[in-house]
Formats: C-alpha cells, structure tokens, sequence
C-alpha cells in the first residue's frame, strides 16, 4: 500500500479558486528573504550567461533543507559565481507556482502535488521537473488518548496543511485505502479532514480541536513534543520506504533562456546535499540557523532530531513515486486524469552527476522529448 499527493485539471479548478483564502504573505504568498541573508558574491566573480540574479523559491521547512542549507551555507552561491541568488519563502505550493509563472521567481523547491498541479493545469508549459531534493519527513500523528490503533482514526478530527496538498492527498487516499467515505471538498465524512496552517497546527492540538495530524516535519515532531504519538510514517507504505516530497522545478522559459544558470543551481544542489549526508550534525544546524532567521526562532533539540532523522536528502527525483502519487489524487477526487509526459528534463541533473561521479537518475518515461 501506498500514499498519495497531487492534484489539477477541470476538477481543481475549484479547489485553487479557494486556496488564496488561506495563503499569506506578500507578493504571490512570497516572503522574499532578507537582503542580509543573500549570500555575498565574490568580489570580480563572472556571471553566468551575463544574469544579474537568479530568483529562487522555497518553504521554510526541513523537507526543504537542500535550498535552506545551500543558500546558508553559501554552497549554493558558490556555484552561481557573480550571478546573485535572490531567495524566496512561500508557506504554499500553489503561490509558488503562481510566482513561478508570473516570472517573481526562475527556480523553484516545491512538493509533488503543486508541480503536477502547475504542469497539467498550464497544458504542460509552465515548468519541468529537474531534480529531486528529500524523501519522507510525513507522520501521522495523533493524541494518544483519543486514538490508539489505526481503526481509531475514524470519526476523528485529523488536520492536513491545506486543501489538495501534498499530505491532503496523502492522507485522501489512506483514507479511501481503509475503505472509509471522505467528501474530498468539505473533508467531511468517516473522518473529519480539517485542513489547518502548519503554523497553528500544534496550537489546533493543544486546544483539542483536533485529534492529530498528517503533516510534514518539523511539524510532525513539534505535535509529539506536545504529548502526540507518531501513529503512522508515511515512509512505511511506499516500496523501499523511498517517495517523493520535494522537486525541484524551473519555468521552461529560464531552462530555455538561461541553461547554465539551471545546470550551475542543480550543481549546488547536488554539492549540497553530498554536503549535508557527509555532515549530518553541521547540516541539522545550519538548516535550523536558516529556519531562526525567517521565524526569530530556533526548533528545540527534541523536534529537530527526530525530524531530521526522517528525511533523505536525495538528488534522484524517485519519478516513479510521482506517477503513483498522480494516481492517488485522481482516485480521492481531486484530479482528472493527467498527461505527466514532459514533465521532467533530467539531462541537466544528470550531466551534473555524471561529472560528480555519479549514478544517473530516471525520469519514469515521464521526460520531455
């Protein structure tokens, strides 16, 4: 058995319509990052293809500590030479592929759900796939009191970070898996889906509106520092416990314009999370001094560990995984569908890896002509 994620097409139409409702921030849900957190540019360094900038997108999540870790620790920047790194925070999929197509940024760390959603709902021509980024990080996680068994979850009140997400999806088919009847719209049904910010998730918990969660990390960790018992990894129901949760997208008109830019970011990449396996501990730190900087706060010892220790920082973008996800969010409802052919454009990755000494990646047949 496995879990699910994305969603698009005729059907989607009406959930984005509604998404705005819930996202925040400036700009298309942006924050962009503080001019002191860019990474200085080496005095004299060349630009690629002569480019000033290159925007950047990502969430403020350890599922997303590739581009947290590789814009702290300047790993990215390096690879860039004189063409700066200006970044970006979202707290949703769906504006980040609303700035992505409004060209506010060129590249982009984002989940599985919003690029199926962003390829399929632009007929194919607003983004590529280019890289992986992380696998896992996502817990079911609930109140002990309440649920004990995983046939307790029914007729409970279980929070997803958004309507049509990533772990809404998830969770939507785990659902539909247990043989259970959810309303993927309202959420109501054989168990209440209540679709809560990650931000106040915890607070959700604290005060008994919910009975759990199924959310990404570090939120996952933070539920179980309130007394929250982890019920289910989502890792546990995929083959080789490997899925995937964050890619990394680009607009086709900056992969087209711009590929040396593009191969110098995935370069980055790639260095960034060699860096990160080969120091784990540096790593967890630097990410969490980069999630202090956005949030004026630091995650406690007893969320962050746990929550790192979940995640596999990986550049192969597991396409296969992608697929069946697809194939989840049209069975809970929320997706007709898809063609997913083109969706992805290794062959700047896999240059990389091949100069890096490294395996190649698959595209799952899903790649671009």
């Amino acid at each position: 058995m496995s879990a699910a994620r994305p969603l698009t097409a005729l059907r989607t139409i009406a959930v984005i319509a509604a998404l705005p409702l819930l996202l925040t921030a400036c700009g298309y849900g942006a924050d962009s990052a503080d001019d002191d957190k860019q990474t200085e540019v080496a005095a004299n360094a060349k630009k690629i293809d002569g480019l000033d900038e290159v925007k950047i997108g990502y969430f403020p999540n350890l599922t997303h500590a590739t581009a947290l870790v590789g814009v702290q620790e300047g790993l990215l920047q390096k690879e860039l030479g004189g063409t700066k790194i200006k970044p970006s925070t979202f707290n949703a999929g769906p504006s980040e592929i609303e700035a992505l197509n409004a060209g506010s940024i060129d590249i982009g760390w984002i989940g599985p759900s919003p690029a199926i959603n962003g390829y399929t709902k632009s007929n194919g021509k607003s983004l590529r796939i280019i890289s992986g980024s992380a696998s896992g990080g996502v817990k079911l996680v609930v109140n002990p009191d309440k649920i004990k068994s995983l046939d307790d979850v029914k007729g409970k009140k279980i929070a997803t970070p958004q309507l049509g997400n990533t772990q809404d999806v998830a969770f939507l088919n785990w659902i539909a898996e247990k043989g259970w009847k959810v309303d993927p719209q309202s959420g109501g049904g054989d168990v209440s889906v209540v679709r809560t910010d990650n931000k106040i998730t915890p607070d959700a918990y604290k005060s008994g509106s919910i009975d759990g969660a199924w959310v990404p990390e570090p939120t996952a960790s933070k539920l179980v520092a309130e007394g929250g018992k982890v019920l289910l990894d989502e890792a546990d129901l995929w083959p080789d416990k490997k899925f995937v949760i964050t890619n990394i997208i680009v607009s086709q008109k900056f992969l087209k314009e711009h590929p040396d830019v593009v191969e110098a970011v995935l370069r980055g990449s790639v260095k960034t999370n060699a860096w990160i396996n080969a120091n784990p501990e540096k790593a967890k730190a630097a990410a969490n001094e980069a999630l202090k900087e956005e949030s004026g706060k630091a995650l406690p010892a007893e969320v962050i560990d746990p929550a790192w220790k979940s995640i596999a920082f990986l550049d192969d973008p597991l396409a296969a995984t992608l697929n069946t996800e697809a194939e989840h969010a049209v069975k809970a409802g929320l997706l007709e569908k898809p063609d997913l052919k083109g969706i992805y454009d290794l062959a700047p990755l896999n240059k990389v890896l091949k100069a890096e000494g490294q395996d190649e990646v698959d595209d799952a047949g899903l790649g671009a002509e």
